[in-house]
């Protein structure tokens, strides 16, 4: 194995500085760690960029795109390929590891013309209007230029006194802050000052910053160690470094780890064990961190990674969130969502949604290893997530060719190494040439234009109300309910509310299970809008969800992307992750920590204002305060009762929800 395999890629700059010329059987999740069990993400408003790729973006040849970055109207397109061409239909011209085009208009720059001998694993449009490289080479333009260069962006030159080199070795990411360069990759000396996979440059000058001395070091069984990938906060505040080490300034750190920029940069107190056995053996995966980044207020980061199946003991092949600011050794995810053993190359973070590529076949798909298990959802190879819960958005572009693909060109491919948010879209590089049924040769963009707006829905946040209560076939109970007692019923008709059992209510509509015979569980979860009162036409949330048994469920409460429900035969209160976009059920049961609740006696369920509304096979209703974040969840001791059964009305079925009006 070399080095440093070439196959992930390099963040470049990311989004946030790179435009310098323009304004710029297991898990879906994971149970947290103690230090950030308190965590409980709420989906907040996203901005997806379109499903149709441009169609303006030039197509490389061989090798794979593994950056961008944008200066102007300029886009700088570096990776491992050896030609390019504007169009389908035109003919090949030899240009390697670097271009330049023009991203109104899809030309390819005449002007800039570098000639790199080695691979181009980064790019940042640096300060003073600069274009900064890092990658395999050792000339440029035929002088040496030890894998790092400062090249004039408009004639592809390089820039005179730029001094950052790193002595051997390559240079595998770049992130650039304020006027501090972060360089990252398989070296043991920049500007001839020894650092081992990582240091910090002056981004002006090009010059080394003394004060910056940490060191990643120790490969995995006995591999030479190296920094694979790199983020930074965007206050600037905290590093994130993900590669093959095992110590960083000496201190045990698998593969992960965070480094406090405030003030001398120093390695935190923040540490995982779950990049290492029982994932794939070293011999066929180095590393399993194969990218991370942080999200827009830099609270979180998420890290993609490969190695095989391994899971739940250790987030392998998955998509895994943590919190920025837990502390402490034995960290665990926020959230994981395993893909089923594929691998995860690249993510990015943007306008409120997750991206991902690799070559992944499905999400949610903790239940099977190399084929789609129960809740698994159809996602080839690029996809877009929710940064509350990690399921996937209903964005479903796919790695696939169509038959206007021209010949010699490959479908399908292992790695998407680089997603970057560019001013105008999402820029995706690839070793292959098909994107959303088109030829996209190795690289092409999805537009903000045409994208669309996740609004995040959840239940209704007023005290007071009607509940909501099924009596027969069609026919509900309403009865008014103002937070801590409830009214005389009136008898509603509903034709359309039929066969049901659970129900939640979740923004302008419903959701309850419903028996349908000849489903593979004999129930389906139904939605329906309810405006005015009214229960409208129902259909089916997703066929995805055609494995869950909703039937099960004795009452259920949708909040903050979480379906919790009760469920025959079982005394606990449970979670799945929902994705409402998509209306995506997650592939994991969780069971929550409560006391005091005889919850196997639980009939219906609703969140209002803060409590549990319930009722239970007594036929009593009753309140008790509901805290997601709380070491214990429920107190059944703070429960009270709001209305004991009559002859009219006894609280003791699942079809129970709470609405205005």
């Amino acid at each position: 194995m070399p080095t440093l395999p070439l196959r992930r890629r390099p963040a470049g700059f990311r989004a946030r500085v790179g435009m310098v010329a323009l304004t710029v059987v297991a898990a879906v999740l994971a149970v947290p760690a103690a230090a950030s069990a308190a965590v409980v993400p709420a989906p907040a408003p996203a901005t997806l960029v379109a499903t149709n790729p441009a169609d303006l973006t030039p197509h490389a040849r061989d090798g794979e795109t593994r950056a961008f970055a944008q200066i102007g109207t300029m886009v700088f397109v570096g990776g491992s390929f050896t030609q390019i061409r504007r169009t389908a239909g035109a003919a090949w011209t030899t240009q390697r590891y670097l271009f330049a085009y023009d991203r109104s208009t899809g030309a390819i720059s005449t002007s800039f013309l570098p000639v790199l001998d080695g691979a181009v694993n980064a790019l940042v449009a640096g300060p003073g209007g600069t274009l900064i490289v890092g990658g395999t080479f050792k000339t440029v333009n035929g002088v040496s230029r030890r894998n790092l260069v400062a090249l004039n962006p408009s004639t592809g030159a390089i820039v005179g006194g730029w001094a950052g080199r790193s002595d051997g070795g390559t240079v595998r990411d770049l992130v650039l802050h304020g006027n501090w360069l972060y360089v990252a990759g398989a070296f043991n000396w920049l500007n001839g000052t020894a650092h081992a996979g990582l240091g910090r440059l002056d981004a002006a000058t090009g010059a080394i910053d003394p004060t910056f001395t940490v060191d990643a070091t120790v490969g995995r069984h006995g591999t030479t160690s190296y920094v694979w990938t790199i983020d930074v906060t965007p206050d600037g505040g905290t590093l994130a470094v993900g590669g093959n080490f095992t110590l960083v300034d000496g201190l045990p750190r698998n593969q992960l780890a965070l480094v406090d920029l405030t003030g001398t940069p120093t390695v935190l107190d923040w540490s995982t064990e779950k990049f290492a056995p029982p994932c794939a053996a070293p011999a066929t995966f180095v590393h399993y961190v194969q990218d991370v980044r942080f999200g827009a207020d830099g609270s979180w980061f998420v890290v993609g990674t490969n190695g095989g199946a391994g899971w739940p003991a250790a987030y392998c092949d998955a998509l895994v969130r943590f919190e920025t600011a837990a502390r402490g050794g034995g960290q665990l995810a926020t959230w994981v969502d395993f893909t089923g053993n594929d691998t995860i190359t690249s993510v990015e973070v943007a306008d409120g949604v997750i991206y991902l590529g690799g070559h992944f076949r499905w999400l949610n798909n903790p239940n099977a290893s190399d084929r789609a298990g129960p809740g698994a959802i159809d996602r080839l190879g690029i996809a877009a997530v929710s940064p509350a819960t990690g399921l996937p958005l209903n964005w479903n572009p796919r790695r696939s060719g169509g038959a206007s693909m021209p010949p010699g060109t490959s479908t399908w491919g292992s790695a998407v190494p680089v997603l970057w948010r560019g001013s105008d879209g999402l820029y995706f590089g690839q070793n292959s040439d098909a994107m959303a049924e088109e030829y996209h040769g190795r690289l092409g963009m999805f537009p903000l234009a045409g994208g669309r707006t996740v609004t995040p829905k959840n239940p209704p946040t007023a005290t007071t109300g009607n509940l909501y209560l099924g009596t027969g076939s069609g026919v509900l109970a309403r009865v008014s309910f103002d937070g801590t007692s409830v009214g005389a019923p009136a008898t509603v008709s509903q034709p359309n509310y039929t066969a049901a059992g659970a129900t939640w209510r979740v923004a302008d509509r419903i959701y309850w299970s419903h028996a349908v015979a000849g489903t593979p569980t004999g129930s389906r979860i139904d939605i329906s809008m309810f405006t005015g009162g009214a229960i409208g036409v129902p259909w089916e949330a997703s066929g995805y969800n055609d494995w869950f048994t909703p039937a099960a469920m004795t009452g259920a409460f949708f909040l903050d992307g979480r379906l919790y429900y009760t469920r025959a035969g079982a005394n606990a209160l449970y979670y799945r992750y929902f994705e409402i976009d998509g209306n995506y059920l997650g592939g994991t049961e969780f069971s929550l920590p409560t006391t005091g609740v005889t919850w196997s006696a639980v009939r219906g369920m609703a969140w209002v204002g803060g409590r549990i509304v319930y009722g239970a096979t007594d036929g009593t209703l009753r309140g008790v305060p509901f805290d997601p974040t709380a070491a214990s969840v429920v107190d059944g001791a703070a429960a009270t009762v709001i209305a004991t059964p009559s002859p009219g009305l006894t609280w003791s079925t699942p079809s129970m929800f709470f609405s205005v009006p």
